[in-house]
């Protein structure tokens, strides 16, 4: 299922924007496409690609949208560059990823920010033109992700889309770092209930996940990034014994580092009360089929996989990935996302950037 495919039957306001690209003075001439939820963003810039294509132009596509990606895989920054006419962009094959690890990015503000920077700055110096497809978030956190997103890829050009000036805010904001065209969402644009949208991110992670086969992974060989886990020096077993009847918890390991870190099983289900300051307490079913990236050694992601196990005497875990082995001995960090998801594509829960 996709949300959006390739038409030339768009607003004439869209060839009008298509003709300033083609006869910008810039190039590499970068393009931020800023709208609402189901705005037609895909659609414009899937249009526009293959529109410049016609006239001889090489183009690249960040695709930075991580709830609703079009570019595999899912929960990650990613670019491509096409090398012929695409209907949609989910037929792309990425170029390189960043790792985010969550499909509600806004928590994570920064790295959606740098992941965005660091691809647009690769794909500039491969492209003639630069299209960035960006997350429906634009109010709160989700305006100033796309500030930060602004200040750091200077876009040459931003388009904003919107029906009746309801992000005129997001246009000011803008402005000192980019030039702002302002157009108003096609009345073909079709909105998709919440179910159809969880839908098409199913189809996403199945299609990731097919051919995926389980891996031993090292964690003493690779740094363990996105937790709170294995930081500090491991707990004593007279720590570990007091923790645990103090909160009647199972404690399967722990740390000491500036605080206490624990990984916990509740033997009894009760409201426990402690400073977060000094313990942090992580539940280990938690831990269970969490998404991962593995990284190597630019920070850029090689790809991702579902963390089925975690043995904290053997420091192993065993990981679900589509990744060659060749590929994994590339990585050198394993960092941990906060959804929750299955090979199947069922999505089963999204975590708080504090909880791990």
């Amino acid at each position: 299922m996709n949300k959006a495919s390739y038409t030339t039957d768009v607003p004439e306001d869209r060839f009008e924007l298509l003709n300033a690209i083609l006869h910008a003075p810039a190039r590499p001439l970068r393009v931020m496409l800023i709208g609402g939820t189901d705005s037609g963003k895909t659609t414009l810039l899937t249009f526009l690609a293959n529109e410049l294509m016609k006239d001889g132009l090489r183009v690249a596509v960040v695709d930075s949208d991580v709830g609703q990606k079009g570019v595999l895989p899912p929960a990650t920054v990613s670019f491509a560059l096409p090398d012929g006419p695409f209907s949609n962009p989910s037929e792309l094959t990425g170029a390189a990823h960043y790792f985010i690890g969550t499909t509600s990015p806004g928590q994570y503000v920064g790295e959606m920010a740098v992941g965005v920077e660091r691809l647009v700055r690769e794909a500039s110096s491969l492209a003639d033109v630069v299209l960035i497809d960006t997350t429906g978030f634009v109010t709160g956190p989700g305006a100033e992700m796309k500030r930060l997103k602004a200040e750091l890829v200077k876009p040459e050009l931003t388009v904003i889309l919107e029906r009746e000036g309801e992000i005129d805010y997001l246009a000011k904001l803008l402005a000192p770092y980019t030039e702002v065209v302002r157009l108003r969402i096609s009345s073909r644009v079709r909105k998709h209930s919440l179910e159809e949208r969880r839908s098409v991110r199913e189809e996403k992670w199945r299609a990731y996940f097919a051919g995926s086969s389980l891996v031993e992974v090292d964690l003493r060989e690779l740094a363990v990034g996105g937790t709170s886990l294995f930081q500090g020096r491991p707990l004593t077993e007279h720590e570990r014994e007091l923790i645990s009847s103090v909160f009647e918890w199972l404690v399967l390991a722990g740390w000491k580092g500036q605080r206490y870190t624990v990984v916990k099983s509740d033997v009894e289900r009760f409201p426990r009360h402690y400073s977060r300051f000094s313990l942090r307490a992580i539940d280990f079913e938690k831990l269970g089929n969490l998404l991962v990236g593995f990284i190597d050694e630019t920070g850029l992601c090689l790809g991702l996989g579902i963390l089925k196990w975690i043995s904290f005497s053997s420091r192993t875990a065993q990981v679900l990935t589509p990744l060659s082995r060749e590929t994994l001995e590339n990585a050198v960090e394993l960092r941990f996302g906060r959804i929750r998801v299955l090979e199947t594509g069922e999505e089963l829960g999204l975590l708080g950037r504090d909880e791990l």
